[in-house]
């Protein structure tokens, strides 16, 4: 699919270093096919291994849906608190408030207006009664000790240590 040398479609090499073949493919989705510029693999990668590094350019497409752009626009709030009988009623009687304002408004109001009212006087009364949803804090995936293991690998291989050399 891509012109390239032959050198640079291998992906692996035979121990005895005569036979070549490609192994080592790029799965992509069919949507995203066209975005592909170019694959080939890379000979010189220290991964001590006999297969070769394989790399793809890709086109990066960004598209803000309208679900993407809402989602952040949403308030989230701590419905857990609801399992709590002084919160719950506490909430029970600030809607039952705000809906007694409403009661108030004239009936040749605009529909949407005044649904956006409702709206308006549940996230009010959600928010003082129950409060927002923190977010979820992601915890780090490298941490000290994959660290401390990377650079004593790092230093194994630099010192010519491999696994085959100490199985003979």
């Amino acid at each position: 699919m891509f012109p390239h040398r032959n050198i640079h479609k291998y992906t692996w090499t035979s121990p005895d270093g005569k036979t070549h073949n490609q192994t080592d493919h790029v799965l992509i989705d069919r949507i995203w096919h066209s975005s592909v510029l170019d694959v080939r693999s890379f000979r010189g990668a220290d991964c001590d291994t006999d297969h070769h590094l394989v790399i793809a350019n890709v086109r990066e497409r960004l598209a803000v849906g309208k679900q993407a752009a809402q989602r952040f626009d949403r308030q989230r709030f701590n419905l857990r608190k609801l399992n709590e009988p002084y919160v719950r009623e506490q909430y029970q009687i600030e809607i039952k408030n705000s809906f007694a304002a409403l009661e108030n408004l004239s009936d040749d109001e605009d529909v949407d207006r005044t649904l956006e009212k409702i709206k308006e006087n549940i996230k009010t009364s959600a928010k003082e009664s129950l409060g927002l949803h923190g977010l979820k804090q992601n915890k780090p995936w490298f941490g000290e000790e994959c660290l401390g293991f990377w650079i004593k690998g790092s230093r194994l291989k630099c010192s010519g240590y491999r696994i085959q050399d100490k199985a003979m």
